[in-house]
Parts: structure tokens; sequence; C-alpha cells
């Protein structure tokens, strides 16, 4: 092989992204799991998600002079889904003998108003989508 073939070759493997996140993926899901902190890695890989789409929607107000409120709900998604994961991991340590068991304990309480808020920002989020300004824009 030449070298001409093999910068190509390495070229064609950068330009398409998913190729690069999938390395990263597996990287940090492997660091993850070495470490036997998965569940700690996932919490703190969703608080960067929520920094970098609260970022991103600062960026947006600065640039457009218009708040988009797809991204800040998103934040809102994404921040009710990581209290989700904590407190499905608290469950594992509660008995559940009786229906009634789920409304006593707080922390299954918990988890049905999370997962209430949880549906009612994707619904929001679909509303949001449907009746946004952007529809017609097309972005790459």
């Amino acid at each position: 092989m030449s070298s001409n073939e093999v910068q190509s070759k390495f070229a064609k493997f950068f330009q398409d992204k998913m190729y690069i996140e999938l390395i990263i993926a597996v990287v940090l899901f492997s660091f993850a799991l070495i470490t036997n902190n998965l569940l700690e890695f996932i919490i703190y890989m969703l608080y960067f998600i929520i920094f970098l789409e609260i970022v991103r929607a600062v960026m947006s107000f600065i640039r457009e002079q218009r708040v988009r409120i797809g991204i800040l709900i998103d934040v809102f998604i994404i921040l009710a889904l990581r209290e989700f994961i904590v407190n499905v991991v608290k469950i594992n340590k509660e008995e559940i003998d009786s229906f009634e068991a789920l409304f006593n304990s707080p922390t299954n309480f918990h988890i049905l108003v999370f997962s209430g808020v949880i549906l009612f920002l994707f619904l929001i989020r679909y509303i949001a989508k449907k009746t946004s300004p952007d529809n017609g824009i097309n972005k790459d």
C-alpha cells in the first residue's frame, strides 16, 4: 500500500463521525466497567449533557435573540432522566409486597412522579417540535 492510499483510507475513516463517536463511547464504557463505576459514570455524563444543552441554549439566544424552547425542554428531559435513574437504583433496596407499598415508599412515589414528568416533557417536546417556526428550515 502506498502512502497516499493509507492517507486516503484514514481520511475516509475520520470523515464519518460515527466511527469516532463509536470509538469514544466504547473506550468510555470499557473504562467505566473496568473501574466498576458505570452508574456514576452515566450520571456524570448526563450532567455533562445538561451543561452542553444549557450552553447551546445561551449561544442560540445570543445569536438569534430568541429563546429556543426545544433546547430547554431537552435539558429538563435529561435532568428528569438523571433523577429517574438515581431513584431506580435506590428502589433495588426496597421490598414491594403489595400495590399499596408502591405509594407508601417515598422512593417509589418519586419514581412514579418522575415517570409522569418525563412523559409530560416528551409531550411538550413533541408539541414544541410541531409548532416550531424552524420546521421549514433544513438543518444539517
